[in-house]
């Protein structure tokens, strides 16, 4: 079936019913002036407070988006038999571009408004690799230059990650690194808040220099929105359940976003939006609803997340994408008002279900993608009667490290203890019932 590309970008914020709570602002003199946001182009502020439902896709990156879009859907029956499922599966593949992951579409979009607004190197953190592979690949595009923090043990163990970034042009530095105040004073943290805090701190140094993140902002999850509207017309049969896996939010947002605008305005039947997380960082399942700050110089604003601290230390583990302490303000708040259900994988069954997934669909998923798998099975097994919807978020043709622990049985599931998590978050302010008021 022939489905055109989206020209436009679908906006859930006119459907909320309600507004974001505003971020907290740091004092001067105490991160105001670190660069943090200061060249973030206006496009990028409107598109993450805007009442627009649909927000036209800029030619330039329509031009590049149709080199690998659309995205492939298809009916994982084979999978269906292997796990049992009592629904249809039905699969959205983001994996088929020079990232192998769905970062990409937000990679190009923001490189796109940076470069129309001077900015000439983009600075990011990054987990498991693919945003940073993405933003490479889009800096390259637009003749931008790219230098990249990876979690220092993530890139150790897919050292062809960063050769990949290299091939692009970027720098990879693994974090902590020598190069940041934040990296040679935090020695022994190994975390994706961590990376983000040195690409932050690095950022902040030139002209022309600006931070951009992947994931956890609004305009982000905007952009991945190309990911549910094509969904939705490739889809011969309805579904009553739509699944992504969460590190902050956008694979979830992309895939589940549109569904949600359209129950909204009445064209689609409610549908149960299901966010697959990791059990080792159980933000949305087991965090609390509170300001914390987005990386580990805690110098940028503080904004209103389900988080487990962002001065927790994480358990170590092959889904670095999901390593990530908070979940996106806009995927917190639908969590707070139950318009979104959220639950937590372990890591072997979601490399269980990847690993089935590969040995009867043909397509291997990344370790991220593994938690959004399991999670749809249980939904197709125990939950779903039309059926059941997940995004698989990128490939794992450089996570085979992963797999080869799995078929030793050398992994092992490191869920936080309540206390820590209770110790991580005590100081921070919670998010009052009134921040979250009526919309307009």
């Amino acid at each position: 079936m022939t489905t055109e590309m989206p020209v436009t970008w679908r906006n859930a914020l006119p459907h909320l019913g309600y507004r974001l709570p505003a971020d907290h602002l740091p004092e001067r003199g105490h991160g105001a002036d670190t660069g943090v946001g200061v060249n973030l182009p206006l496009e990028l502020v409107r598109q993450s407070v805007s009442g627009v439902e649909h927000w036209p896709i800029p030619e330039r990156v329509r031009e590049q988006y149709a080199r690998y879009r659309p995205t492939p859907l298809w009916r994982a029956r084979a999978f269906e038999r292997a796990v049992g499922a009592r629904a249809p599966i039905h699969v959205k593949y983001e994996g088929g571009n020079i990232s192998g992951s769905h970062k990409l579409n937000t990679a190009l979009a923001q490189a796109h408004y940076y470069r129309l607004a001077g900015v000439r190197e983009l600075v990011t953190g990054t987990g498991a690799g693919q945003w940073g592979t993405a933003l490479a690949a889009a800096c390259r595009v637009f003749g931008m230059r790219c230098t990249v923090f990876m979690v220092g043990e993530s890139l150790r163990r897919k050292p062809y990650r960063g050769s990949l970034m290299r091939v692009l042009g970027a720098r990879v530095h693994g974090s902590p690194s020598d190069l940041t105040e934040v990296g040679r004073h935090v020695r022994r943290g190994n975390g994706l808040s961590l990376a983000i805090g040195e690409a932050v701190e690095y950022a902040g140094r030139a002209e022309g220099r600006a931070f951009a993140i992947g994931s956890g902002e609004t305009y982000s999850l905007l952009h991945q929105t190309v990911i549910g509207q094509e969904a939705m017309t490739q889809l011969r049969s309805e579904v009553d359940t739509v699944v992504g896996c969460v590190g902050a939010g956008s694979n979830f947002g992309g895939i589940a976003l549109p569904f949600f605008a359209e129950q909204a305005v009445g064209a689609r039947a409610s549908t149960r939006l299901l966010a697959a997380e990791s059990s080792s960082c159980p933000k949305l399942s087991r965090g609390v609803y509170a300001y914390d700050h987005t990386d580990a110089t805690g110098t940028g604003p503080m904004e209103a997340m389900y988080t487990v601290g962002s001065s927790y230390s994480i358990p170590d583990g092959h889904s670095a994408g999901l390593r990530f302490h908070g979940a996106a303000k806009l995927i917190s708040a639908m969590r707070h008002h139950g318009q979104i259900d959220a639950v937590a994988v372990d890591q072997r069954a979601a490399m269980e279900a990847a690993r089935l997934f590969a040995a009867t669909e043909s397509t291997l998923p990344a370790p991220e993608s593994g938690h959004a798998l399991a999670a749809a099975a249980r939904a197709a097994r125990d939950g779903s009667r039309a059926g059941v919807l997940v995004c698989l978020s990128g490939h794992g043709y450089l996570d085979l490290g992963a797999y080869e622990q799995h078929l030793e049985g050398e992994l092992a599931d490191e869920s936080p203890a309540d206390e820590d998590l209770r110790a991580a978050t005590a100081c921070l302010p919670r998010v009052e019932s009134d921040a979250l008021v009526d919309a307009p």
